[in-house]
């Protein structure tokens, strides 16, 4: 992997930050559910793309703008707050890409689905334990949006994840493949 920002990192961070700034704006990133968070969210699945393709920077600034586009949507007081909307957001793609990097060598697919499972659980975790910190909410009800909302972000997170990012390597492989053909 090159080092540095590169032009690359720039655009795929740029197309997965817009991708994550028109979640939030149309509200298709969040899911409405009967639970104490109100609603499920897809969100921060860019940051775990950005984090596995690109590195931890590109991750942290994905999610960023997540962080950023919650704040400036915020319709509850919880995530007026920029502790709660912004900051552990800045983690998610850096933990999923520290879990892929960790876990690529035994299986890659495995890698791939374990650090969405990981990026969503990040931001569950770190957004409700803030919460907590901030006296937003209690451990209790925390706990409780952590495994009725949380969980199943997490599985969602796994299943889009592996989809997209299996198929990007693949079309980079082909693409690969097929340049050192005509070559």
């Amino acid at each position: 992997m090159e080092k540095g920002l590169t032009v690359r990192r720039i655009v795929i961070a740029g197309v997965l930050g817009a991708i994550a700034i028109l979640l939030g704006v149309t509200r298709l990133g969040y899911i409405p559910v009967p639970t104490a968070a109100g609603n499920a969210t897809i969100m921060h699945i860019p940051a775990v793309i950005g984090g596995i393709m690109e590195g931890w920077g590109v991750g942290m600034i994905i999610g960023l703008i997540f962080g950023v586009s919650s704040f400036l949507n915020a319709t509850v007081p919880l995530f007026k707050d920029p502790l709660v909307a912004i900051l552990p957001r800045l983690f998610i793609g850096v933990t999923a890409y520290f879990t892929y990097v960790g876990l690529k060598n035994i299986n890659e697919y495995f890698a791939i689905g374990a650090a969405g499972f990981i990026g969503a659980m990040t931001n569950t975790i770190l957004v409700l334990g803030m919460a907590v910190i901030r006296g937003y909410m209690t451990f209790g009800v925390a706990a409780t949006v952590a495994l009725t909302s949380g969980l199943p972000e997490a599985i969602v997170s796994v299943i889009v994840t592996l989809a997209v990012v299996a198929s990007w390597k693949n079309l980079v492989k082909a693409g690969k493949q097929k340049s050192k053909i005509s070559g």
